[in-house]
């Protein structure tokens, strides 16, 4: 069996203000930066084997904090990079409620029916991430491996683990920072902890939106 350890990135600017990241390269904060440094010393413990992470900087760099106390070299993913938001990339939710309001609530409502405008499906995300956390456990067989990427993907990976559809979606919450754990050996996963934010407690920080 291999323990897969999910990861959500730390915070951004654009995460603070609900603005829509998708594949804008957006750097962390000061509140992502300390959150990264506080993962990487919460993980330091335990071993291990391997990290990957989306190529997007926000994901890269929470990688590294855990790396870092591992000794090992961050792996970067295609496969995990951000949910494609298109035509909403850069936009606050209270835009794009302005321009399409009936959309924006469609997304609430049946996100696995929606296709945002020059975006992407759930479905797409489902099909290019579970290829390579299958993958990366048939490789990895008995072990430890740390995946680092973003809200959506992340929500999309917990249900297929748990064999829910895309319908589920909102029914998951998965913080800055939160960590999720796995025990799955290709076929079968048992989630055994969930958007673990526990080490974030010496922040006394604001209790953010899932967003």
């Amino acid at each position: 069996m291999t323990e897969i350890i999910l990861i959500r990135h730390g915070e951004t600017q654009w995460n603070a203000s609900e603005t829509f990241r998708g594949r804008a390269d957006i750097d962390l904060n000061e509140t992502g930066i300390c959150q990264s440094e506080l993962l990487g010393k919460y993980l330091s413990a335990e071993k291990i084997d391997r990290i990957y992470s989306s190529p997007l900087k926000r994901a890269v760099k929470t990688a590294e904090a855990i790396a870092g106390f591992q000794k090992i070299k961050v792996e970067t993913v295609d496969n995990l990079i951000d949910f494609d938001y298109g035509e909403w990339q850069g936009l606050t939710v209270e835009q794009v409620k302005d321009i399409d309001d009936v959309l924006y609530q469609d997304w609430l409502d049946t996100p696995e029916q929606m296709k945002i405008p020059g975006g992407e499906t759930l479905e797409n995300v489902l099909d290019r991430s579970m290829r390579f956390v299958v993958g990366s456990v048939i490789k990895c067989r008995e072990g430890k491996i740390a995946l680092v990427s973003h809200r959506v993907v992340l929500k999309v990976i917990i249900c297929a683990l748990l064999k829910l559809d895309n319908s589920h979606f909102w029914d998951i919450r998965i913080d800055n920072g939160g960590i999720t754990r796995f025990v799955y050996d290709g076929n079968h996963a048992v989630l055994t902890a969930h958007n673990d934010i526990s080490y974030l407690n010496p922040m006394n920080s604001r209790i953010a939106n899932d967003f």
